[in-house]
């Protein structure tokens, strides 16, 4: 499913920048679903187990795993356009190995998304949100050659890994499942990583300013 297929009324829009803005921020820390903000009486504490950060999702949590996920999802596409019809043959095996990272990346966030008990359909659809690679970008790429088409790929391929490692250091201090925040971690450890080599193509210089 393509997170991009229509225009984005403003409303929406704004509702999703303000959702990145609130991980970005750490605005969700201390959230939690209506299940555990709920007050319980005496009897329903006694009985009940006690959830643990590892089993009980924030809205940080939630809000970092469907992000990420179409984020990741819109990166694959644009690196595989990139393997295949980049000029530089340093920027065709970067993506080429980015992609690799990328769709393993994938694999465990669905997996999230499965123990989280969320859907694997993208609430995002239609969200015109930083770091995301949209329709506009692809289309962008498939009608551009050369040197013009690798400086497009390196901008929008840094700006989702700038905004993706952002957003995951938000979940890093402000999530509370282990599993979401181990995993925010691997992610931030390998965009640094990639974003180093990817300052270091030849054209990089020129593309990023």
């Amino acid at each position: 499913m393509n997170p991009v297929s229509l225009p984005l009324p403003p409303l929406r829009r704004a509702a999703a920048l303000v959702l990145l803005g609130a991980l970005a921020l750490g605005g969700a820390a201390g959230c939690s679903t209506a299940a555990d903000s709920a007050p319980r009486t005496p009897q329903e504490q006694e009985s009940s187990p006690t959830r643990t950060p590892t089993s009980a999702s924030t809205a940080t949590d939630v809000g970092w795993v469907q992000l990420m996920t179409p984020m990741n999802q819109q990166a694959v596409k644009l690196l595989t356009l990139a393997a295949a019809r980049a000029a530089e043959p340093r920027v065709r095996d970067f993506a080429v190995r980015l992609r690799t990272g990328q769709e393993a990346e994938l694999n465990r966030l669905r997996a999230l998304l499965t123990r989280m008990g969320l859907p694997g359909t993208d609430v995002h659809a239609g969200h015109d949100m930083p770091g995301m690679v949209t329709v506009r970008d692809l289309e962008a790429a498939r009608a551009t050659e050369g040197p013009a088409f690798d400086r497009l790929v390196l901008v929008r391929i840094r700006d989702h890994l700038r905004q993706s490692a952002q957003v995951s250091r938000s979940e890093i201090t402000s999530g509370r499942r282990a599993d979401a925040r181990e995993l925010a971690a691997a992610l931030v450890t390998a965009r640094e990583a990639s974003l180093a080599e990817l300052e270091r193509l030849p054209g990089a210089g020129r593309a990023l300013g």
